[in-house]
């Protein structure tokens, strides 16, 4: 028997499927378990609009998902997007769900006209690494990204 596989584009009302996948997608980057939070927050990005997020469904089951916020390049002067979350349950790994879950950011990059798509992963993820080199995507060794946590951050003269 054959899996069927198909990815469409989520809406506020499929937060509450994706929390467990989101959840595991935070929890993979060492943060604690929260299903509340995970639902709250996805909910409430796709009811703004403030991102897009495509899930996966294998069997009609959830098993992955990925989300793109919109941004702007300005040496580019174009739209772009900016892919932050890719996640595919661990036990469906393996069976082309991270490939079909960048395709379809992929269409959606061609749809909008959008110049490009960004994304970072951690340094040690080498399997998504390889799954983004296959699908095209180049490591940037040019600039380096720094991040502030603004929830700690002090004046630098004091």
């Amino acid at each position: 028997m054959t899996s069927r596989l198909s990815v469409r584009r989520a809406d506020a009302g499929d937060a509450e499927v994706l929390a467990p996948l989101f959840d595991g997608y935070r929890v993979f980057y060492g943060r604690a378990p929260d299903l509340g939070l995970a639902s709250r927050f996805l909910e409430q990005r796709l009811r703004a609009g403030e991102s897009v997020v495509f899930i996966a469904e294998d069997d009609l089951r959830p098993a992955g998902f990925v989300q793109l916020y919109p941004s702007f390049d300005s040496v580019e002067a174009g739209a772009v997007w900016i892919l932050h979350d890719l996640f595919v349950d661990p036990g469906r790994r393996g069976a082309g769900i991270g490939m079909a879950l960048m395709q379809a950011a992929r269409e959606l990059a061609a749809e909008t006209g959008a110049v490009g798509i960004r994304l970072a992963t951690a340094t040690d993820n080498t399997a998504a690494q390889a799954l983004y080199e296959r699908l095209g995507y180049r490591r940037d060794d040019r600039f380096f990204h720094y991040h502030l946590d603004a929830r700690a951050a002090e004046d630098p003269d004091d």
